[in-house]
């Protein structure tokens, strides 16, 4: 049993929650678009005072790995990792698709696969095949959507997609089997239960050599008008 400060910034959504014993403590998260920066460590250093906790009285910090925002995945890790190298405790990741695949599966009664998708580019998204227990049975990708994907699957399968990459690819993939939740959405909520499992497990990450799953190569835009 542990009290664990959970960080998911794979996304648009900017999301801390402190979790003991597997139960939510108490939760800040913000959706208004990419300011992960200003707020992260804010909701942190808050979170931890309104509860009257120390960061030291931490068992371990657990953040989301990803896929997902490059820029978000890069906040939300380096300031994982400073505040484990600060009070020597240790690091948990958690996949950001398996967290989201949880979070829907645990409502679904019927049996069905499990599709959380994660925008990319365009027509592109980062995704994974779960069963309902959370095993990964198709690996993660970063993929085109058009009328084809999935259907290998969805010819013996119910699919769920959701996510905020599921939105877009709606009109796209049209089938009997696929299934589309709205609003499910990246949160450290969707950590607490795996963050606990691999602490009891004891599966930490080397702080001096971990880095976020980014899938893809970060890739920098130059602006058209350049300013003399």
């Amino acid at each position: 049993m542990a009290l664990i400060l959970n960080i998911d910034t794979s996304t648009e959504i900017c999301s801390v929650a402190i979790a003991r014993d597997g139960k939510l403590l108490a939760l800040k998260e913000n959706d208004e678009g990419l300011n992960h920066s200003v707020l992260l460590g804010v909701y942190v250093d808050e979170l931890l005072k309104e509860n009257g906790i120390r960061a030291k009285e931490l068992d371990a910090v657990a953040v989301s790995m990803g896929p997902g925002s490059y820029t978000g995945l890069r906040i939300g890790v380096s300031l994982a990792k400073g505040i484990c190298f600060g009070t020597g405790k240790p690091l948990i990741a958690i996949s950001t698709l398996k967290a989201l695949a949880i979070s829907v599966a645990r409502n679904v009664d019927e049996e069905a696969l499990f599709c959380p998708m994660i925008d990319a580019r365009r027509m592109e998204v980062y995704s994974a095949i779960f069963n309902r227990n959370g095993e990964m049975i198709r690996d993660v990708r970063a993929e085109i959507i058009d009328p084809s994907s999935f259907s290998d699957w969805l010819v013996d399968h119910k699919i769920y997609f959701f996510g905020n990459g599921s939105g877009k690819v709606k009109e796209v993939i049209v089938h009997p089997h696929a299934r589309f939740v709205d609003r499910v959405v990246t949160s450290a909520v969707n950590m607490i239960t795996l963050a606990e499992q691999k602490w009891e497990e004891k599966t930490f990450e080397d702080l001096a050599y971990f880095e976020p799953f980014y899938l893809k190569d970060f890739i920098a835009t130059v602006p058209k008008k350049k300013v003399l």
